[in-house]
């Protein structure tokens, strides 16, 4: 659990230097066939998600409290919160909240017949983003992270991911295949995180050099990885009351400055008519769109499915961390924090940020579009928020936000990770050796600055993509051991706490 994955991930990183052309070449003729091949069940998997929670929901097995009526909450609910969207969101919200929209906007799929840069295309991105950020990417968490919590405290199973099965398969789950999955997830989780790692130092490196007005260039991006490595192994081994949740607080704020900033400084008036006619589209479409029906197949594949599938392979391990958050509470007040919450921020998140990206580019007559597909996503961020004014403290602003928004990610995850590849983990016994967390963290930390100095970055972003296939099916058994125990759960007595 803890040598074969990381021996694996060497060989693979080794290779991908190596043979990094020929690497990228096989892992997306990989991925293309998946897409081909098992989109409409990715599609269908996350629909069938949100049917079961809600399913649960009104079931009596959600008025069961997570660890039993004894149990105490280890979180306020606000820090809860706070812990679980900082852990779920990274930095993808930041970048491709900006970067994403003006794809959909200014080259909308060709079924639709929208003229690019029209109000339509402009309705159509705004709709696609709640798709692809709101819902149906958390209801692949909340399935796993409850089912989780449900065999880890309710029914004292071990901290592995093999305990997802045990309501389907009973202790047969904990054999070589549940092995073979904790091995797989820990793969796909640690490649996932050097990319992402590797797509930040490029981000923060190129904030950093345009604020100095240098080029910082290898040594820059070498201090910029060790800073963020150092700060999550540091939270990660603080725990998850002195180190995690401080951090998570901050950074939640952190969100929310940002969010105020550009709804003062943006083009406010425009907002809530993009909100809510993205919004009824994205109530109107939410099925077709979501099987890919009403556009073209190959859009749906490169976009939702894509997505998909890189939600789906960060979701086993992370939902172990998210599942060990939930004791002490309902199962309804779960799918609240794990599902609507962090939901409702996405929505909101979107309507702000993606809203000013659609309308600064529609005055711009595209000019936001153009550096994007000129230059790439990362300097766009900075270019929207100089666009907004605030000068150089919010400048500053992004940076730390950027900065930690990995870092609250990663900590959580690496704490997953170690306890994943640990014996003897408990509730009584929540955290993993120190040397473990250190060991795992410069492991992400060495690969993604490494990926990015040899330029392979895109090889080790496609097998965490990959990763989401293998993922698929394990979710898909999570969320029949949550179908196992709401029909068992049915004759069982559920207390009334809320």
């Amino acid at each position: 659990m803890f040598f074969t994955p990381l021996a694996v991930l060497l060989a693979a990183v080794i290779l991908s230097l190596w043979q990094g052309a020929a690497v990228v070449a096989a892992e997306t003729a990989i991925n293309d066939w998946i897409l081909r091949n098992f989109s409409p069940l990715f599609a269908w998997a996350g629909i069938g998600f949100l049917a079961l929670l809600a399913a649960i929901a009104l079931s009596p097995l959600g008025g069961r409290i997570i660890g039993g009526t004894g149990a105490t909450p280890i979180l306020s609910r606000w820090r809860w919160f706070a812990v679980t969207l900082c852990t779920t969101i990274a930095t993808g919200i930041l970048f491709w909240g900006a970067a994403e929209p003006l794809f959909h906007l200014n080259d909308p799929p060709a079924m639709l017949g929208l003229e690019p840069g029209s109000d339509a295309a402009a309705t159509f991105a705004m709709s696609t983003m709640f798709l692809h950020w709101t819902l149906t990417p958390y209801a692949i968490y909340t399935v796993a992270g409850l089912a989780f919590a449900l065999v880890y405290y309710n029914r004292r199973e071990p901290f592995s991911l093999s305990s997802l099965f045990v309501p389907l398969l009973g202790q047969r789950a904990h054999g070589a295949a549940g092995v073979a999955i904790d091995i797989l997830c820990l793969f796909a989780l640690v490649a996932g995180m050097a990319a992402s790692l590797g797509a930040g130092v490029l981000a923060l490196a190129g904030g950093i050099e345009g604020l100095g007005g240098f080029t910082g260039g290898a040594p820059l991006r070498w201090t910029i990885a060790g800073a963020i490595v150092a700060t999550f192994i540091l939270s990660a081994a603080l725990g998850l009351q002195r180190g995690i949740t401080r951090l998570s607080l901050f950074n939640i704020w952190l969100f929310f400055a940002i969010l105020l900033f550009v709804l003062i400084a943006g083009p406010t008036d425009r907002l809530a008519g993009l909100g809510i006619a993205g919004a009824a589209d994205h109530v109107a479409t939410f099925l077709p769109r979501s099987l890919g029906v009403d556009v073209d197949p190959e859009w749906h594949r490169q976009w939702t499915i894509f997505n998909w599938g890189n939600w789906f392979a960060w979701a086993p391990v992370t939902a172990l961390f998210l599942g060990r958050l939930a004791v002490g509470y309902t199962v309804r007040a779960f799918i609240l924090f794990n599902l609507l919450l962090p939901s409702l921020f996405g929505a909101v998140w979107m309507t702000i940020i993606a809203g000013t990206t659609v309308a600064l580019d529609q005055q711009s007559g595209g000019n936001l579009y153009t550096v994007l597909t000129s230059v790439g996503p990362d300097p766009l961020l900075y270019r929207l928020f100089d666009r907004l004014g605030g000068g150089l403290p919010v400048l500053t602003l992004l940076i730390g936000a950027i900065f930690i928004s990995y870092v609250t990610a990663a900590d959580s995850n690496v704490s997953a990770m170690s306890a994943l590849s640990t014996h003897g983990i408990s509730p009584e016994t929540p955290e993993a050796p120190l040397t473990i967390k250190i060991v795992w963290g410069a492991t992400v930390g060495l690969v993604g600055t490494v990926l990015v100095a040899a330029g392979g970055i895109d090889g080790i972003r496609m097998m965490s993509v990959l990763g989401g296939f293998p993922a698929l099916f394990v979710i898909l058994g999570a969320a029949l051991s949550l179908l196992a125990m709401a029909v068992r759960g049915r004759h069982e007595a559920a207390p009334a706490r809320s």
